[in-house]
């Protein structure tokens, strides 16, 4: 079963809750496992997040998941992470942070170069900024 790291849309009650994918396509939930953070520094697309992964960086806020196997196809597509092409996000492996330990998650980062012009979200946290800046959809 894979464990992922969710950091902005798919966190719950977000656009594309992970618990409301699983249920439309027809799979087990997910089982959320907790809150974590990862280092890096979050950037605003408009109606989603970017994470650049930085050790450097401060914290970025985000909820771990273990999801059904048929669960992943579904973030990938979520994510437009397709095999052979570039894409926008991709998917790796990376050690998050919980309750001070580490825990190998799955998630979905960007490359330094898709964020140049775009907004850093200084507390990195998607749904606190989000719900700051868009107070109709809080």
């Amino acid at each position: 079963m894979p464990r992922v790291f969710v950091y902005g849309t798919l966190r719950a009650g977000e656009v594309n809750d992970l618990n409301a994918a699983a249920q439309r396509h027809g799979i087990a939930a997910p089982t959320l496992l907790g809150t974590a953070t990862v280092a890096g520094r979050l950037y605003d697309f408009g109606t989603y997040p970017g994470l650049v992964l930085d050790a450097a960086a401060g914290p970025v806020v985000g909820d771990i998941y273990d999801i059904p196997d048929a669960l992943l196809p579904v973030l990938d597509e979520i994510e437009e992470v397709y095999p052979g092409q570039a894409t926008l996000f991709v998917r790796e492996e990376c050690a998050v942070q919980q309750a001070g330990k580490p825990i190998a998650c799955l998630l979905y980062p960007v490359a330094e170069a898709a964020v140049a012009t775009l907004p850093h979200i200084g507390s990195g946290d998607w749904v606190a900024y989000r719900r700051a800046r868009d107070p109709a959809r809080a």
